[in-house]
């Protein structure tokens, strides 16, 4: 089968087109033929860092850990999944599980669920890693209607669909942006916009909540950002975070009396633990797209398999508005495209 491999890691790691063998799917696995991926950050800091982040498969390596495909062939004891099947999940692309960058991919059939029936391969693809870790979050931080909930980065790969489900799980939903189209994006999709370029924290949180803060905050952006987060956050909060790789003075979560739920979606892949749920999550997730309720964003710009490396320097541009779409296969737009 086609691939795209990396053959050594670093700040100038390229994609080098490959023919590997294609694999058979082992007990509990499905063959999918892949449609299409998308490019998640966690993809671009594999490729450069390498061996310097814990999960970073060996080289050759075939990057990419979400897909939307068709199943080819089932494994030993699977069940509810049959030749012919459209799937959707990410199942590959770090530690010893082959990517998604080719042409099939041997999933386990835990990681996955079929496919939303009213969206086409390629905003299939954009969803598993996002919608995953956008579900989690937000039920890990106890989501309920009537809240106030911020969401920081709400045009982004994880904030747009958490934007979407906290609207779904019946919040007012507030989010910030940088500049106008991510501003107008975030009101398309039903939120407040904030711009946090030119208002303060203790600005809007008065004007938005009149300065009692936000109920729950979602942080797609973390880092030094959590501080604006503990910040926004009203007494005894929830922050639900995505990137908490800093060191970071808790002082005011302290006196806030505030709950901090760390989100990595990748931990039942690196270590078999509870893959089922998120397959559960996936099979809710296409209830919720079903029902009109989540659509994923795709960038206006297409790559093929063979501009793998493209994709990856159109997220890293920052230019990117929705997620970043590969076309493994060349009919992956249409609604039901195998």
């Amino acid at each position: 089968m086609r691939a795209m491999t990396v053959n050594a890691y670093g700040e100038n790691a390229t994609f080098e087109p490959a023919t590997i063998e294609t694999p058979s799917p082992a007990p509990g696995h499905v063959l999918v033929r892949i449609a299409a991926s998308s490019v998640n950050t966690v993809d671009t800091m594999i490729r450069k860092m390498g061996k310097d982040l814990p999960l970073s498969p060996e080289t050759p390596a075939v990057l990419g850990m979400d897909f939307a495909g068709t199943v080819e062939a089932v494994g030993e004891g699977v069940e509810g999944f049959a030749p012919g099947d459209e799937v959707y999940g990410c199942a590959g692309g770090l530690a010893d599980l082959p990517g998604t960058l080719a042409e099939f991919i041997s999933a386990d059939a835990r990681l996955i669920a079929p496919k939303p029936a009213n969206v086409s391969m390629r905003e299939a693809a954009a969803l598993p890693l996002v919608g995953i870790t956008a579900y989690e979050g937000l039920q890990r931080a106890g989501i309920r209607a009537g809240q106030r909930v911020l969401v920081h980065g709400g045009s982004g790969g994880v904030g747009h669909v958490a934007v979407q489900l906290a609207r779904h799980f019946g919040a007012e939903v507030f989010s910030t942006g940088g500049g106008e189209p991510q501003l107008a994006l975030i009101e398309r999709l039903g939120a407040t916009p904030i711009n946090y370029k030119t208002q303060s924290v203790e600005r809007y949180v008065a004007a938005h909540t009149g300065g009692a803060g936000f109920d729950l905050v979602f942080d797609s952006v973390g880092g030094a950002n959590l501080a604006k987060s503990f910040e926004a956050a009203a007494l005894n909060a929830q922050i639900a975070t995505t990137v908490s790789l800093c060191e970071l003075d808790l002082s005011a979560a302290h006196f806030k009396g505030l709950s901090l739920h760390v989100v990595f979606m990748l931990i039942p892949m690196l270590h078999g633990v509870g893959r089922e749920a998120h397959g559960e999550i996936l099979r809710r997730l296409a209830e919720i797209v079903e029902a009109g309720a989540l659509a994923p964003i795709l960038d206006e710009q297409r790559f093929t398999l063979g501009q793998a490396g493209e994709a990856h320097a159109r997220l890293e541009s920052g230019r990117a508005m929705g997620k970043v779409v590969v076309d493994v296969a060349p009919d992956a737009s249409a609604p039901g495209a195998r």
